[in-house]
């Protein structure tokens, strides 16, 4: 996809964060808007802010876990404005803890969202796209967790992977068919979002009394300074949002935010191949350290 104007978005995970970076985006490019998300308020928030910037804006609570929920997300987008061009599941949370740490309530919680949530967007959207026979474009968020050797949310980090090995089925598979639609995987390292206090969106049936409760936006705010204080290099949402549309227009599959990651990832690469044993360490990727990575 080169032109935008016009066209039709559908964004998971719009009420905030990457998700209403990318809205904003997409209304700056004169694209149609369909707001999806699970937390009303921000919902509402989001589909104010982006009509008072002159877009054409339709919001839907979702939750993304549900099939049914999202074929009613598609139903209303086609009812709305006519089809669907650009598909962005880009809903996510995450929960601490190793493989036997996390409760089944957690794994329920996390694989619900950050793969089923994927899942059911791709089959949904993506024979409408194909019905219409014209260029379309699907951006998954994963995680930079998707590509690198660990991450100490276990849940988290066994989906983030899915969603890698998911988006490149895809690509191959619509590939092969000679489809108009592309593909993008988004792995974001450190960006501002609120994946930190995700647990307030957590389903009441899926909470236990051991879970913790979400972070305060204090504690927010203290998690990323400390990380900007430690020379790591965090992001704005709109700056991933500016290196979405970028892909989209160079039909780019893998966008990785952070160029400082890609040292670990070889590694990771280079140690499957030789058949070596993952390391048991820290890893290191601070911005301080890579410089030449920039």
């Amino acid at each position: 996809m080169k032109e935008f104007k016009d066209k039709v978005a559908v964004i998971t995970g719009a009420g905030s964060g990457i998700g209403l970076a990318i809205a904003r985006r997409c209304v700056q490019e004169g694209m149609k808007v369909v707001l999806a998300d699970v937390e009303q308020d921000a919902l509402t928030g989001a589909e104010k802010e982006l009509t008072a910037l002159g877009g054409t804006v339709l919001q839907v609570l979702t939750d993304v876990s549900s099939a049914d929920q999202v074929e009613a997300l598609a139903r209303k987008t086609v009812d709305t404005f006519g089809g669907v061009h650009l598909l962005c599941n880009n809903a996510g949370v995450a929960a601490d803890g190793t493989i036997w740490e996390c409760s089944l309530a957690d794994w329920d919680w996390v694989i619900g969202v950050n793969l089923w949530g994927v899942l059911n967007g791709i089959r949904t959207f993506v024979p409408i796209i194909l019905s219409q026979d014209t260029e379309g474009h699907v951006v998954n968020t994963a995680s930079t967790a998707g590509i690198l050797p660990y991450h100490p949310g276990a849940s988290y980090h066994v989906t983030k992977h899915a969603v890698v090995a998911l988006s490149e089925n895809l690509y191959r598979s619509l590939g092969e068919r000679g489809a108009k639609i592309k593909t993008s995987v988004l792995c974001p390292g450190f960006v501002k979002t609120r994946i930190l206090s995700s647990l307030r969106n957590r389903p009441a049936e899926l909470r236990l009394k051991s879970s913790p409760k979400p972070l305060s936006p204090e504690a927010e705010e203290a998690a990323w300074a400390y990380l900007e204080n430690n020379h790591f290099r965090v992001l704005s949402p709109a700056q991933v949002a500016d290196m979405v549309f970028t892909a989209i227009r160079e039909e780019r599959f893998y966008i990785l935010t952070h160029p400082e990651f890609n040292e670990v990832v070889r590694k990771r690469m280079e140690a499957i191949i030789q058949g070596q044993n993952p390391e048991i360490k820290p890893l290191s990727f601070k911005r301080e350290q890579t410089q030449t990575h920039q």
